[in-house]
């Protein structure tokens, strides 16, 4: 255990988040995405849910500011423009760390082809449907 850091992030997770670079991806999935066949290395987080995982990483990890969306979710198949409950509660927490921020959803395969490309995904135990999230990393400022 160490001070500061959430203890549901593991030390192989926050190797990869420590690893990762300024406009990098890492996914937070629920238990039915298909996480092990996509390609990016997988963290399983059985048990968790993936508004835990949301809240622990932007305690670690800043978002991208040099583009509009940072935070992607999954749409409603064939109902895009539906507004799933768990997007509020991304959203409430999105703002809680990135107060500039907010969260945007693209179509379940143009978001299974960006999370192809991310450095990892990591697998909750979420049930809530359409539970996954893209999160794009930013960059931390010099001190002035």
């Amino acid at each position: 255990m160490l001070k500061l850091i959430p203890p549901i992030l593991g030390p192989e997770l926050l190797t990869t988040l420590r690893a990762m670079g300024h406009g990098d991806e890492i996914v937070i999935a629920d238990a039915n995405f298909p996480a092990e066949f996509l390609g990016p290395n997988v963290h399983r987080a059985d048990g968790i849910s993936a508004t835990d995982m949301l809240e622990a990483i932007l305690t670690l990890m800043p978002l991208d500011e040099f583009v509009e969306e940072t935070a992607i979710g999954m749409a409603v198949v064939d109902h895009p423009s539906q507004r799933e409950p768990i997007y509020d509660t991304f959203e409430e927490i999105i703002r809680r760390h990135e107060p500039a921020k907010s969260f945007s959803t693209i179509e379940r395969f143009a978001f299974y082809d960006r999370a192809k490309k991310a450095v990892a995904v990591v697998q909750t135990g979420e049930h809530r449907l359409y539970a996954n999230i893209i999160l794009k990393k930013g960059i931390i400022r010099p001190k002035a």
